[in-house]
């Protein structure tokens, strides 16, 4: 069954209709807004290439808390989780800094 011309033109006269009533509405007003963020200072241990590193490339995401609460993890899954860092979350770590990284986390948070 085809649609009549009568009802294919009530159609159109009705959407056609709604244009101006949306144009009507003001534009929302824009404000900017200030806000503090919590403070957090604290860093990786120590003052070697790894501590360097992390502090570097890892703190613009994590706070060193967060990391230092994590499960205790092997030099291996430490590798893989910066790797996936890098590569899936595209953290901008340069790939010299990858088992750097990796090898301090694991010396400062893998098994004891």
């Amino acid at each position: 069954m085809r649609p009549s011309f009568y009802a294919i033109a009530i159609l159109l006269l009705l959407i056609a209709g709604t244009g101006p009533a949306r144009a009507a509405q003001p534009a929302p007003t824009l404000r900017p807004q200030n806000m503090r963020l919590p403070g957090g200072s604290a860093t990786f241990p120590g003052t070697d290439a790894g501590a360097r590193a992390t502090n570097a490339y890892c703190l613009m995401c994590h706070s060193a808390d967060m990391v230092m609460n994590q499960p205790s993890l092997t030099a291996q899954t430490w590798l893989a989780e910066v790797n996936k860092m890098k590569n899936v979350f595209k953290a901008p770590i340069p790939a010299e800094q990858v088992p750097v990284i990796a090898d301090y986390l694991a010396r400062i948070k893998g098994p004891k």
